[in-house]
């Protein structure tokens, strides 16, 4: 089965260089485009794609306002969205991922690593631009909540603070296997026990809250 992606950029050449890119990929199959993000949102809700390719700003709706109509904390069944923009800001990549986006790349990215951000965002992981990942969540650590971070519900064991620590990095379930020397469903039961602790939906908010806890520092 290929993975259906959505793509939406409000100028029309970026849109076709974006889908003859994926188109390229093994696959990975594009099954709509939008120039708003209006449409965009209505296109991913009638036609339920694995992924969402969002540009960050469109008129109308812009890319961080459409990915939290499809992801954001109020939506019960939320869509994977990856935010792509030309604009290397912080403020931009940290409203994104609050609004719920499984990724965010640069549009210099490349073939390779937008494949990846798709890949890893259709299968529940997270791929966030190696150029602004750390910058970014340790800049809004302290400022990125109006309260402190929430406390889990239950106390996080020797081995989660070590998954934590490696998703907040931005590892890959394969990457913390090989180096915590676990098997592959370990990791994955490490992942899912710890959101069900720290009350988050995603690897994306899991590194989030370990940047706003301070427990990842650079």
């Amino acid at each position: 089965m290929s993975i259906r992606v959505i793509v939406a950029d409000d100028q029309e050449i970026t849109r076709t260089g974006l889908r003859m890119i994926l188109d390229a990929q093994p696959g990975i199959e594009v099954v709509g485009e939008a120039a708003d993000g209006r449409r965009a949102v209505e296109l991913a809700r009638r036609l339920r794609p694995d992924v969402c390719l969002f540009d960050i700003r469109m008129p109308g709706l812009d890319g961080i306002e459409a990915t939290r109509s499809l992801a954001g904390p109020a939506v019960e069944d939320p869509l994977a969205v990856v935010v792509i923009t030309t604009f290397d800001l912080d403020e931009y990549v940290y409203a994104a991922l609050r609004a719920g986006a499984r990724g965010f790349l640069l549009k210099d990215a490349g073939p390779d690593l937008l494949a990846q951000a798709i890949r890893a965002a259709a299968n529940g992981d997270a791929l966030i631009a190696p150029s602004v990942t750390a910058r970014l969540l340790d800049a809004f650590a302290g400022a990125g909540r109006a309260s402190p971070a929430a406390q889990p519900v239950e106390a996080l064991t020797d081995r989660e603070e070590e998954i934590l620590l490696t998703v907040a990095r931005g590892r890959t379930n394969n990457e913390i296997a090989t180096e915590l020397h676990i098997s592959l469903s370990t990791v994955k039961s490490h992942i899912a026990s710890l959101m069900t602790k720290l009350g988050v939906r995603n690897r994306v908010e899991i590194a989030m809250w370990a940047y706003e806890t301070n427990r990842v520092r650079n």
